[in-house]
């Protein structure tokens, strides 16, 4: 960019001419090294040289431009001279231009003006009085930085020891008509905000989420590409349907039967570029998958996508520990990140992703069934709890007869067991449970009786919360669930746990074919704090083996010739892994869900409330398209 100044001084005020004896050999020889690329060979005689008010004003730009890359200015390129956020008592004395929006008024003599980065209070003095001016619109204010009088100080304001004299306001465009008004104590229902939500991003707490979510972004990509050396690729969006995966979003073409998908995950192309020497990959991955939407999900939602080559599971965790660590925008705890297998997951917390932001964990008594020891289907749990919180009501042991129907286990409720159990059984799970009294015991299948007490665990969790009867650490306590198996029971076979290109566990993969279902995979979650946040693995390189399990999978393999053909190339050993961004800025930003941290997302219908999308398409459409609708 200087480079680019320079050029440009030099080139219109060339005729401008000056002896060589003006400059100082410095100065010469430092604007040759500038120019000697560019072949301004006029810089090295000394008879005719820039004038030397030119040089000054290179040094001028040097020096502009050293600032601007040292000082944040949010003011530059605007006919504002300082934020809303920004005047302090260093500024009295001082004109000033402020743009905002007016977001109170009173006493026709004060004015509150609003921007992205804060508030300052404008005031008239004398006998002008302000004219009513509608909330919400735009003005521009110059005027005199003041003190205020401390009795009217106001600490709640960063402004707060201030006030701007007003010597001309201009009003750039009124508002009118607006749907809800802008208090923090009084916010309008979530349809009505995501069907303005141009308004609704006025809101600071709207403001804040969107600039946390750029700054880890950029912080991301600079400890990536600055530091490890990756290369951001773009891969595309229109693909073909990738068997296997999710529900995908169908493009039509105007070719009729002819249809794209839309990528539920660079999944494909990131492996390819593994192929084709890109080794260090990523990208921030707009990604879509037509599926229900829960508080955690959105049908288009953006990850950080990466991949390595010549790399393995412990490399790919080591990556992500560091880079969180360093981005994150909350205190993360120091790498190495806790580690658990799927299987201790699920007989401790019943789920794949818990919370361990309190100590609530549910402990084996198979042993008390002497019958069942040797079945491995068959579980036995219990989940104790502090006796101080006494009887559960009627609405949460009818949830816990919801969830009996659903999994189809036993659960007993023991709410004093001492009296409940004969004193021989008491005595046997007394070195379980110990001091505690209450429990509820989960028996059946081995998998649905951990899920089903581990439902009951996320609400009993609520309870003693809500009571102050279970401690919780409010920092962030992020851990690895590893071992997840490769393939899971479906209606029609088997069905894979993460997608067809995970690569199978080495200890495991001579039972493959003999018992399938108890190999393991070299699948990775990261958890935060009870959510899942991001989810990879090795990836299967060797395309016969991934020939074997998409047959395995019932997946047609002609579907994918582009992709064996990719692994048949010599594609090298990789794994790779994928950030929920969504999830994670909404976590450090103590969002109540994703949508709070989405400039403008989809209902949680799945729908967009301020331009009424999904839409009908005219007749027109639908026939170029080849499209017939039906009830």
């Amino acid at each position: 960019m200087l480079r680019r100044n320079i050029c440009n001084i030099h080139k219109i005020c060339c005729l401008y001419t000056a002896p060589a004896t003006l400059l100082g050999e410095t100065d010469v020889s430092s604007l040759n090294k500038v120019f000697k690329p560019m072949n301004y060979h006029s810089f090295s005689k000394p008879q005719n040289v820039t004038l030397i008010r030119h040089l000054s004003y290179i040094h001028e730009v040097k020096h502009d431009l050293e600032k601007l890359k040292n000082e944040p200015n949010y003011n530059t390129f605007t006919y504002r001279t300082h934020t809303c956020g920004e005047l302090r008592p260093s500024h009295v004395g001082q004109k000033v231009s402020l743009c905002g929006w007016i977001q109170y008024q009173r006493m026709t003599k004060f004015l509150l003006l609003r921007d992205a980065y804060g508030t300052t209070q404008c005031i008239v003095n004398g006998d002008t009085n302000l004219p009513d001016i509608p909330l919400e619109t735009t003005v521009k204010i110059e005027g005199t930085v003041a003190l205020r009088p401390k009795s009217m100080i106001n600490t709640n304001m960063t402004t707060g020891e201030i006030e701007v004299v007003i010597n001309d306001l201009q009003i750039l465009n009124t508002a009118s008509n607006l749907p809800f008004h802008l208090r923090d104590y009084q916010k309008p229902k979530e349809q009505l905000r995501l069907q303005h939500r141009y308004i609704d991003l006025r809101f600071p707490d709207m403001q804040n989420n969107l600039r946390q979510r750029s700054t880890m972004l950029h912080n991301m990509r600079r400890f990536l590409v600055e530091k490890h050396k990756f290369v951001e690729v773009e891969t595309p969006t229109l693909f073909c349907r990738t068997p296997g995966g999710a529900r995908e979003f169908v493009v039509p073409t105007h070719h009729a039967g002819l249809f794209y998908s839309l990528v539920q995950s660079p999944q494909q192309f990131k492996q390819m570029l593994m192929a084709g020497g890109i080794d260090r990959y990523f990208q921030v991955a707009r990604c879509y998958r037509d599926e229900s939407t829960r508080p955690d999900r959105q049908p288009e939602f953006t990850q950080l996508d990466i991949e390595l080559s010549f790399t393995n599971l412990d490399g790919v965790l080591s990556l992500i520990e560091q880079l969180l660590y360093t981005t994150f925008i909350q205190d993360i705890p120091k790498p190495p990140f806790k580690r658990i297998t799927y299987k201790y997951a699920l007989e401790n917390y019943g789920t794949d992703k818990p919370n361990l932001t309190y100590d609530l964990k549910f402990k084996t008594i198979k042993y008390l069934f002497c019958d069942k020891l040797n079945d491995s289907n068959f579980g036995a749990y219990v989940l104790p709890y502090p006796n101080e919180l006494g009887k559960l009501t009627t609405k949460y042991k009818e949830k816990i007869r919801e969830l009996i129907k659903k999994y189809k286990t036993k659960v007993v409720l023991y709410e004093n067991i001492s009296k409940e159990l004969s004193v021989e059984l008491f005595n046997k799970i007394q070195d379980t449970i110990g001091e505690r009294n209450s429990c509820i015991v989960s028996l059946g299948d081995n998998e649905n009786a951990c899920l089903c007490l581990g439902e009951i665990r996320d609400f009993i969790a609520t309870l003693l919360l809500s009571k102050n009867l279970l401690k919780i650490n409010n920092a962030m306590v992020p851990l690895w669930v590893i071992d997840f198996p490769l393939f899971v029971k479906g209606e029609n076979g088997l069905e894979t746990c993460h997608h067809p290109f995970t690569a199978p566990h080495p200890e495991d993969i001579h039972l493959l074919q003999s018992d399938p279902l108890k190999v393991r995979s070299l699948a990775y979650d990261l958890v935060l704090n009870g959510n899942e946040v991001g989810g990879g693995s090795v990836r299967v390189h060797n395309a016969e083996l991934q020939e074997k399990l998409l047959k395995m999978l019932n997946i047609d393999n002609t579907k994918l010739l582009h992709f064996l053909n990719a692994l048949r190339s010599g594609c090298p050993p990789h794994a790779g892994i994928a950030l929920g961004i969504d999830r994670l800025v909404s976590i450090a930003c103590n969002a109540e869900s994703i949508r709070e941290v989405i400039a403008f997302p989809k209902s949680h219908e799945g729908k967009d409330p301020l331009s009424g999308a999904p839409n009908f398409i005219n007749e027109d459409d639908k026939k170029y398209y080849h499209i017939v609708t039906v009830d």
